[in-house]
């Protein structure tokens, strides 16, 4: 079985689909990981997420901001971004299915045979494994209750929570978890969570910031991290234990799929827009 990781596919399906005969992936004999926002700016967010959903055991997905967005766009208390192309995607006959499948799908995937991780955007550096699966899989329950609407996704728009620390209420522990686990990018000196800047690294003017997997972590002394998110970083990583896929397809780049086995990178340009 060959085990391959996807970055960022935001709707981009045809240039997933491209890379996927690159390798000739088989759903009977490989597994494909996605490091999550498999929706948003590219024209195939509805074909995405059913391709998805019909890999079932063959795919191992993690929820992306986007993802998480979705939810709260498909139940009207936020709008669709103007540059987003959800409109097949929310008028779709089985949008209810293909909202269900996705609010079953975790924070975290975890590949014990292979010390690795996968989440979205990273995991915070102060966080250790077993911390990582409990508030994970806090956030993934809420989800899947009945008023994840209203206990979860509508609460879950806010800067607040940046800094971790023990005595969090339930409602800032998810948050910060949402936070950390599918939008961090820099983090302050102290280790708090920065929502402003976005630039590359080399680009950040402000000494008290710095890309979160430029911190000292816990997890990733053991375990391999693989994230997404962060386009700008275009795979650039200081560290051999830290793989981020996320290269910018649905802004012009290209989408970048990991063979694990092989330690190999393979990449498809975005097609042009007909």
């Amino acid at each position: 079985m060959a085990h391959y990781f996807v970055g960022d596919i935001q709707g981009c399906f045809e240039e997933l689909q491209r890379l996927l005969s690159k390798v000739d992936f088989n759903p009977s004999q490989d597994q494909l990981w996605a490091v999550g926002d498999l929706v948003a700016r590219g024209p195939g967010s509805l074909e995405t997420l059913r391709f998805f959903q019909q890999l079932d055991g063959s795919a191992r997905v993690v929820l992306g901001n986007h993802d998480l967005h979705l939810f709260a766009v498909n139940a009207k208390i936020k709008r669709a971004n103007p540059s987003d192309h959800l409109g097949p995607l929310l008028s779709a006959p089985d949008i209810d299915s293909l909202i269900g499948w996705l609010r079953l799908q975790p924070l975290y995937q975890e590949f014990p045979e292979h010390k690795l991780i996968m989440t979205h955007a990273g995991v915070p550096p102060q966080w250790e494994l077993d911390t990582l699966r409990t508030e994970a899989d806090r956030v993934s329950a809420a989800l899947q209750s009945h008023d994840y609407i209203s206990s979860l996704i509508g609460q879950m728009y806010t800067n607040g929570s940046n800094r971790w620390h023990d005595s969090m209420t339930t409602v800032e522990r998810n948050i910060y978890c949402i936070n950390a686990l599918t939008r961090m990018r820099f983090l302050h000196s102290d280790g708090s969570l920065d929502f402003g800047c976005k630039l590359p690294p080399a680009a950040c003017q402000d000494p008290d910031l710095s890309p979160w997997f430029e911190h000292a972590g816990i997890i990733n002394q053991t375990y391999t991290l693989v994230f997404g998110h962060w386009a700008a970083v275009m795979g650039n990583v200081p560290s051999t234990s830290i793989q981020a896929l996320d290269t910018g397809c649905c802004w012009g780049e290209h989408l970048t799929l990991w063979h694990l086995e092989s330690n190999q990178k393979i990449t498809q340009s975005r097609l042009k827009k007909s």
